[in-house]
Formats: structure tokens, sequence, C-alpha cells
């Protein structure tokens, strides 16, 4: 059933394209003339402004020509970094309908790490926002040019436009965007992603979850993770979805877009989700113990109807807390970018929203696992997408060993870094995930932690610090946890566990050092009673700074 999502490709093969797959402007095109009079790309800033899909293309067309007439062809880099907003989208379509391909930067880097980004992907344009245009504008380095994200200042990208020609285009084979993973100090590792590897992905993700042209999605993490730009950004534009584009991660913010855009589609990681349950709870728990019990009871039977019986019944009991969260008009939510405990999965979906996990990394554009919502399993990051072919390397007694697969979503290699290429390729060619886990008998995934974090200890078991990090997501109390191997015996090689805590400043805000010590203390406890024995925390360090952390929220583990 989910290969028939993307069957009318068939009625414009020979027409606006002719290769296995589309490239992404004739993808975006395909969109515009299947929906050119509705909303594209939206913000609220603090009143609605959007383009329609056919006022996108000529402001995206407009932008091609003017690259084109500065001397940008087939092949050059083009770079855009910036907070999300329609201008962002536009430049980075514009680059690839001038047959150039783009690079994507993460706007909260530094500006010598950004240099250094510009540098090694030989950049010849930089489109940039606000804070950071006025040093490139001065010191532009290797640039040819420097072009605003922002009106007002500088050239702005929707003035730009030159003649018209005839540009050459990129086949779907050729390279679309090199994406710099985390870690950009140092040799900055590109990976680089084809036509054919972001419109397989965003087609074959749909086999596992329907995409209507009636949805909206928010971009609220940072578009240039290659999260956001497949699953939020190039899957609108492929269904004739609206895009409305989230400018900070605060609660507050967050609600009135999702209230005022009435957002279908919310993407996010395991901390969104975490912190807008925790509200939700709170709510409830506001209207008394009795009312708090009755409503934790229905939750469950609403969850066990939904197993069972396939329908939803939590939709309509829990309108009120759900309309009051500013949630009511949500279809799914899609959890990625770290694990999330089962608990929180189970609860949206008592709820009546469809919560669903997904996996994937960079290096496959990313995603290749997603959870049908007809038939999810709370512990799985979802069933393998069509056309992928994931196996276990080296699996051990528990059928858990290195994750690997191959696909047309897989990545063409690492940008100039042929050694680091052919060390992540197995013989046959399948990418090594650097992910431990397991496949169940219907191709779920259920994974276990990284490779590199996994923590052998004196009886030489196996312990995974992200299995023992997802049974503190639900305290408050908490703000950040890290897992990790300290040394007992250095002769030995033996490690025990540690548990590095950074306390909520919110919570504890009334609280003195020993009260917080006592209380993290007794959290720790708690856990380690469901703890195997082999796994229990033995060494806590409170921290008192946080934890330095990705755009996805994930803490840095190298920093440490």
């Amino acid at each position: 059933m989910g290969e028939t999502r993307w069957a009318f490709l068939e009625d414009y093969r020979g027409k606006e394209f002719t290769g296995l797959w589309p490239t992404l402007p004739e993808t975006f095109r395909i969109t515009v003339s299947r929906y050119g009079g509705r909303s594209c790309f939206t913000i609220y800033e603090p009143d609605r402004i959007s383009l329609t899909y056919r006022e996108s293309l000529r402001a995206v067309e407009a932008v091609a020509r003017w690259l084109h007439a500065v001397g940008i062809g087939k092949g050059d880099r083009v770079a855009v970094t910036g907070k999300n907003a329609p201008e962002w989208a536009v430049a980075y379509l514009g680059i690839l309908f001038a047959g150039a391909v783009a690079v994507p930067i993460d706007y909260q880097l530094k500006n010598e790490e950004i240099d250094l980004l510009l540098k090694t992907s030989q950049s010849k344009v930089l489109f940039v926002d606000e804070e950071k245009y006025a040093r490139y504008e001065e010191q532009p380095g290797d640039l040819l040019y420097v072009r605003s994200l922002k009106k007002g200042i500088g050239e702005y990208i929707y003035d730009l436009d030159g003649p018209e020609a005839e540009i050459e285009q990129a086949k779907e084979t050729d390279l679309a965007a090199i994406l710099f993973t985390s870690g950009t100090t140092g040799n900055p590792k590109g990976v680089m992603l084809s036509h054919r590897n972001f419109v397989s992905d965003c087609y074959l993700a749909q086999g596992n979850l329907t995409v209507y042209h009636t949805d909206v999605f928010y971009a609220l993490l940072p578009i240039h993770h290659a999260y956001t730009m497949l699953a939020v950004f190039i899957e609108a534009i492929s269904t004739g979805a609206e895009l409305v584009f989230g400018k900070r991660m605060v609660t507050k913010a967050i609600l009135k877009d999702l209230k005022e855009a009435r957002i279908t589609m919310l993407l996010g990681v395991p901390m969104l989700f975490n912190k807008l349950l925790a509200g939700i709870i709170r709510g409830v728990k506001a209207k008394g113990l009795i009312a708090y019990g009755l409503i934790r009871l229905l939750m469950a039977l609403s969850g066990l109807i939904k197993k069972v019986f396939k329908v939803n019944p939590g939709k309509t009991m829990f309108a009120a807390i759900l309309q009051k969260a500013s949630l009511s008009t949500l279809r799914i939510c899609i959890c990625g970018g770290g694990p999330l405990a089962p608990s929180v999965f189970r609860q949206y979906n008592q709820l009546g929203i469809d919560f669903i996990q997904g996996y994937g990394l960079t290096e496959t554009s990313p995603i290749i696992n997603l959870n049908p919502v007809e038939h999810y399993k709370e512990t799985s990051v979802g069933k393998v997408i069509p056309q992928a072919d994931m196996k276990v390397l080296d699996p051990d007694e528990r059928g858990v060993g290195e994750i690997a697969v191959k696909g047309p979503m897989v990545m063409l290699g690492y940008y100039e870094m042929p050694e680091e290429t052919a060390a992540v390729f197995t013989a046959d060619g399948y990418l090594k995930t650097g992910d431990l886990g397991y496949l169940d008998s219907e191709m779920y995934l259920y994974l276990t932690g990284r490779a590199k974090n996994m923590i052998v200890t004196e009886g030489g078991k196996n312990v995974y610090p992200e299995e023992i990090e997802n049974e503190f997501q639900l305290f408050e109390e908490i703000d950040q946890i890290l897992v990790r191997g300290f040394v007992l015996d250095k002769k030995m090689k033996i490690e025990s566990i540690e548990a590095l805590v950074f306390p909520s400043q919110d919570f504890f805000k009334d609280a003195d050092a020993p009260q917080i010590t006592t209380r993290i203390e007794q959290i720790v406890s708690e856990v380690n009673q469901r703890l195997l024995y082999y796994q229990k925390i033995e060494k806590i360090t409170i921290l008192q700074e946080r934890m330095e952390e990705t755009t996805t929220k994930k803490i840095k583990r190298n920093a440490l």
C-alpha cells in the first residue's frame, strides 16, 4: 500500500523528469503544477506572512538567475546560514535551481568555525542572516558575494534577479548538498548527499507514513540539520503541504505557533516532547488528586482501545485538555534525534495524538526507520522503510550488533575524505551506522546505544548509556543527564558507571546544595531499583553548569 504514495510520479516521468527519481528542483516544479495556489512558506512575526507555491517558485527562480548571472554554475558551492525563515528555504532551493551545490551551515557556530566550513567546502557565495551579515560583508575571505536573508540589511535575497538564461541543471545522481556533522573544530566532516538521496528518502519514508497536501508542518528545529531538512522541509514541498517556520525553542512561542498556524505535523526531539507532556500533566494534576486519578484511568483505557481496536477515542475524550495545551490540531508527532522514553510515547498516544518515532543519520539523508501509525511499537524506533536494506553486524546473544544499511538514501561519501568514507562501508557496500541495536521478525529496529559509548563492566557485561539515560526523562528535577563509564581498575581495564547530572534550575530555585544532592541521589536510587544489576549507577557527579549541546539538543559527549 505504501508504495502507491509516490505512484503519481509516473504521470510526470518523461515530461518533468527522466531519471529513476526527480531531482529536488524537478520535485518542487511537480508540486507547483499540482498545488500552485496553496500556501508554501509561512511565518508568524507577529502577523502571518505567507508565499504560495507559485510565488515561492518565482522567488526561487529569480535567485537562481542571479546566481547564474554572477558566474555560479553546475557543481559550484553556495553556502546558507541563518535562523529558520522562508528566505532560508528560498535561498536553498535557489542554489539547487542554479545547478549548484548547497552548503547549509549551523548559524549557532562561532565565526571561525563557519570560516573553516566555507573554506573547506570552497563556497563562492554566502546567504547569511542579519547577525553575521556585517562581518562577512567586511571580511568575505574567498567568497565572491555575500547576500542578506534579512530585509533592510545589505542586498536582500528577494531583490535579487538576473536575465533569463539556459541554466545547466544537476542530474539526480549529482551532489545536491554537503551537510557538515558535529565536530566542526579540527577536520570537519562533510556528508555528501545527492538529489536521489534526498528525493528517494522523502518519498520512501511515506511508505510508512501518509502525508497529505492539507498538512501543516512546523520547522522548529534548525533547518540546516538533516532531520528538519528532509523530514519537514523536503517532505512538505514534495506533497504540497504548508511549511510554517518557528523562530525560537521557547515553549510559550511554540504553543502560540501551534495554535495560530493549526499545525498538523510536529517533528521534534525528546526534550521538546518531554516539556510539552510535563506541562499537560501539571495542568491535569492542578485539577486535584481525584480528577487526576480519573484522567489517568481514562488515558489507560483510551490507550488500550487504540492498541487493540485500532480506533482513536483519545482525541474526543481529551479534547478540552488538548485544546488548552494548543495541541488539538496535531495529527501526528514524530520524535527523532535521540531515544525517547516509552512512557512518553505511550501517554501521547493515550491522549489521542498519533505519536511515533523515527531513526536515521545524516549519512542516510536521514530517515531509514519510521513507525507506521497503524502498527506502532512503543519501544521501537520504527520499521525499516521500503528499499532500505538493513542488517545487524556480528550480533551477540541478545541479537544486538552494529546496524548497517544499504539503499538509495545512503550518502555518496564524506567530502574529500576517501579514507574516512571507505572506513564506514563494509566490503559488500553497507553503511555502518555506529549504532547498536537489533531487528525483530517484522523488521522493526530497537536501538541499545552508540558503539563508541558502550561500557564494559567488571563482569564483562555490555552496558549502553542511552538505555539508562532514558529512565530519567520524566524527572522534572533533572535538566540534563549523561551516563558514562569511569575506570575502576586501569590495569584490568574495568569500568563502572557514573552519572553526570545538571539539576533543573527552575525546579530547585529555592533549594540549597545539600537539598539538591539529596533529591538527585533519591532519584538515582529509585532508577537503580529498576535497572539490571550490572547497569546500576555507582557514582553521581552533580554539575554546576549545563553540558554543551548540539543544535538538536544532544549532549556533546566528546566535549566532556
